[in-house]
């Protein structure tokens, strides 16, 4: 099998440079398969190369690349070579227009002057677009460099050079907003330290946290970041896990505790046991998924790529038709129709709808990540926005999923009697609610239990010093008399009994999580008009409970197969289906969901593999902030494409009563580019709403 590698670049700025980049990576020697991801700025080469014949195969757009473990330097903007020459070409303008007004359009030193701006400024554009005209490549730096030399030759120095110093400025934008939405996920990467205490022998020593294995011992002191992911085998410390889970709240870790690299330690020291290695980290796998998920294309940016490749060419005969058929079918100027033909290529740049809807994808992603929620791709993002309704798995996501014991009825003999038949039945089980009973019996000594036998959805069976026992819902009992339990229709009610009469039942009930009700409320304020309850729980057990938390619905008496065939029908009745469960009895259904939400993913590994979307910690009220802002995301992309499009339409219109020119053309691109990043830009806000 050939080598992976994988890098980080810097300066890789528009998706047209990140295809050509690939293009010449993949035909590098020795190289078998490349893979770009443009929203991470990542690239994986399976062969064998090196870091600069990668940069050569980027050189045309001075693309750098980093080793992925190395730190990537930040270069502040205006350090950038490209910014720089930006700035450099301004001046010449300037100096240009001076001497235009001055001395006339025509002089020597005024051509010379804006010559000078056109080679500074669009030097690494023109040779790009000369090179994809040779090639008959039509993208947006071809259309440009088209413009700018028909401009020179019918002698538009002057506004030739705007035209380069204008689209290098918008080429600067849109590189500074790439970065920004980049480093929304890739600050994650600084979160966790690169070394860690671990004890080698009878000593504590820092190693790399490549260095470390499974089982090593790892100190963490107060103050300290915790570098790997492991379980606390000595100590007391409240932790700030924000970066993993978004909960702002620190967490108490005692022996037995998770922790997760990336987490912070703030008051007492821990000895902790690793449990995984430094790529397998709950933060490495959160980062590796986002940043997959950034490059998987929404709808609304498949739709944007598909017009976009036909957009160019039918701008290209749009301009040609635009400098042909005045002149030739109405006798007009044929220098004046060919500057307006020029302008319709400027216009027509297809910059600000290329990145309209990549930039907002890739900052909601980011900004929901920081927040605790792991959405696996833009596609999940555009389908929160639509939901019509939103299925629940009751315990462990309406509820804590840690089941009590509440009340003993004995109909036969004495509570303690029945409560120590339920114990022995139950040992054997590790079911919740098994947990609870068991929890209860802790201190009554338990007869053994033989021959133990198991039912599905219904309870368990076994011998008791000769006697076969039950422990069980209604349907383990079907066709005997069941006793009266008014009082307890929220709580679950097990029986207890023989095979021949019952001898008293429990009743176990778990508790809501804290503000169910207002998260529900939340979400059928934002439009969602079904709210749907799904538990294994009798019909009328379930029912109250539905009607205590809001629920405009539920679906009782299910075993887990019976989940998936509920969601397939709710779809078929409601429309979009999202499904919240734990991630791991809930698979099929979280599956078979048109978005399948797990809670509680922080350090649950099949949550986060499983689930289109997971919320690392357990708040409910991250479900109507992800809806919320999906739906924002969604908007703006609407928007973006809406103004792109817009703007360019007007300025094509223009060109019927000749008012388009080439600094209005490049200005209202330029423009529309500002206006769409800067819209995206907005998804950055911290609260995500």
């Amino acid at each position: 099998m050939s080598e992976k590698q994988v890098y980080r670049l810097q300066g890789l700025s528009c998706t047209n440079c990140a295809a050509t980049f690939e293009k010449n990576v993949r035909k590098l020697e020795d190289i078998e398969d490349v893979e770009l991801n443009f929203s991470a700025a990542k690239l994986t080469v399976h062969g064998n190369t090196t870091i600069e014949e990668l940069e050569q195969a980027g050189a045309f757009d001075h693309i750098k690349v980093y080793p992925e473990k190395e730190q990537k330097p930040q270069i502040p903007f205006y350090q950038k070579r490209e910014n720089q020459l930006t700035a450099l070409s301004l001046l010449f303008v300037l100096i240009g227009y001076v001497f235009f007004f001055q001395l006339g359009e025509s002089f020597w030193l005024t051509i010379a002057t804006f010559t000078l701006a056109i080679a500074i400024g669009g030097y690494d554009l023109i040779k790009s677009g000369l090179q994809n005209l040779v090639k008959f490549q039509f993208d947006m730096k071809t259309l440009m460099t088209i413009a700018v030399i028909g401009a020179a030759i019918i002698g538009e120095w002057a506004e030739a050079a705007v035209v380069v110093f204008l689209f290098a400025l918008s080429e600067a934008v849109e590189s500074y907003s790439m970065d920004k939405a980049r480093n929304s996920i890739q600050s994650l990467l600084e979160l966790a330290p690169n070394r860690a205490t671990i004890k080698r022998g009878n000593e504590w020593m820092e190693v790399d946290i490549e260095d470390v294995v499974i089982g090593d011992t790892m100190v963490v002191k107060p103050g300290e970041k915790v570098a790997m992911d492991g379980e606390v085998i000595e100590g007391l410390s409240s932790v700030n896990q924000a970066a993993i889970t978004g909960e702002s709240v620190a967490v108490e870790k005692t022996v037995g505790s998770n922790v997760f690299a990336g987490s912070f330690n703030e008051e007492g020291a821990m000895v902790v046991r690793v449990t995984k290695f430094s790529d397998d980290t709950t933060i490495a796998k959160i980062i590796h998924l986002v940043e997959e998920a950034q490059a998987e294309k929404a709808p609304s940016q498949q739709f944007v790529d598909r017009f976009a490749k036909y957009y160019t060419p039918f701008i290209m005969i749009l301009a040609v038709l635009v400098m042909v058929i005045p002149p030739l079918f109405f006798n007009l100027s044929w220098e004046s129709w060919i500057y307006n033909g020029l302008a319709v290529l400027v216009v027509g740049c297809p910059c600000a709808l290329v990145i309209s809807t990549p930039v907002a994808i890739v900052t909601a992603i980011g900004n929901a990540a920081r927040n605790g929620v792991l959405i696996k791709g833009g596609a999940y993002l555009e389908e929160l926005a639509q939901v019509d309704a939103i299925a629940f798995d009751k315990t462990g996501t309406l509820t804590i999923g840690k089941p009590v014991v509440t009340d003993i009825t004995a109909l036969k003999g004495t509570e303690e009697e029945v409560l120590k038949i339920a114990g022995a039945l139950e040992s054997y089980s590790e079911h919740p609610i098994a947990r609870a009973i068991m929890k209860r019996t802790q201190s009554i000594t338990l007869p053994e239990a033989e021959q133990f036998q198991s039912y599905t959805g219904k309870g368990v069976e076994a011998s008791i010093r000769g006697t076969r026992y039950k422990l069980g819902n209604q349907k383990l009992f079907a066709g005997f008399r069941l006793p009266d339990v008014s009082g307890l229709e929220t709580k679950t009610i097990l029986y207890v009994g023989t095979n021949d009469e019952i001898i008293g039942y429990i009743a176990v009930a778990d508790q809501p999580r804290n503000n169910v009700v207002d998260q529900i409320n939340r979400l059928y304020q934002q439009g969602i008009k079904h709210a749907i309850m799904l538990t294994g729980d009798h019909h009328s057990v379930a029912k109250n409970i539905a009607k205590a938390l809001d629920l405009s619905e539920v679906k009782a008496d299910l075993f887990p197969e019976e989940k998936l065939t509920t969601i397939k029908e709710l779809k078929n009745k409601y429309g979009n289906v999202v499904m919240v469960g734990d991630g791991v009895n809930d698979a099929p259904a979280l599956a078979e969901a048109n978005v399948g939400i797990a809670m509680g993913g922080a350090g649950t590994d099949v949550a986060i593999e499983t689930a289109d979307v997971a919320l690392m910690g357990d708040d409910l009220a991250k479900i109507p902030d992800t809806i919320q802002l999906s739906k924002k995301t969604l908007r703006i992309i609407k928007e973006n494409i809406f103004l792109a499009l817009g703007l360019k339409v007007i300025a094509l219109l223009l060109v019927i009563p000749g008012w388009l020119t080439l600094w209005l053309a490049i200005f209202a691109d330029m423009g529309a580019t500002l206006i769409v990043v800067l819209n995206a830009l907005r998804l950055m806000q911290k609260n995500m709403v």
